[in-house]
């Protein structure tokens, strides 16, 4: 028998693979830590693209979201390292808790799309306030969309913001 898979069908099994892989990684190391704080919740992983993506879904789990998510994105880079220290891979993944991020991706595709009509509707550039690089990419997406607009992020960390400019 013959395989008739090309080498970019072979290179994407692989990625997806690896992909998968880290979501599994994730996935252990998240119920370790919810069982160390005693925090009721599932598990779901995906892949979305190129990333991994793995979600902690249940009620009660502000706690582990934080303030703006802040304990969230520090619980998304510790399980980043969980994984780099299994893989010897950077990993890319996406963690989200009780659907914070997905709410919040809806907020800031809301907010890229009106600051992109402000800019069309003034000509003037529109400066936003700081965000995550998480934030920020979903800001550049819904930017993006807007025919006559463009972005551009400008700053040092944590004060690193986009500004949505005439194109």
């Amino acid at each position: 028998m013959t395989d008739s898979r090309t080498s970019d069908d072979t290179d994407r099994s692989d990625d997806t693979d690896l992909l998968v892989q880290e979501g599994d990684i994730a996935g252990d190391y998240l119920e370790r830590l919810l069982d160390i704080a005693d925090v009721d919740g599932d598990i779901d992983m995906d892949v979305e693209g190129t990333r991994a993506v793995v979600a902690i879904v249940g009620e009660g789990l502000d706690a582990l979201i934080g303030p703006n998510g802040q304990t969230l994105e520090a619980l998304q880079e510790l399980t980043r390292l969980a994984v780099v220290q299994q893989t010897g891979v950077r990993s890319r993944l996406m963690l989200d808790i009780g659907g914070f991020r997905a709410r919040r991706k809806t907020e800031l595709t809301e907010i890229g799309t009106r600051a992109a009509q402000r800019c069309l509707e003034e000509g003037q550039p529109v400066k936003l306030a700081p965000m995550t690089p998480f934030e920020r990419k979903v800001v550049h997406d819904a930017v993006a969309a807007v025919e006559g607009v463009t972005s551009e992020s400008e700053g040092v960390e944590p004060e690193r913001r986009v500004v949505v400019l005439p194109a």
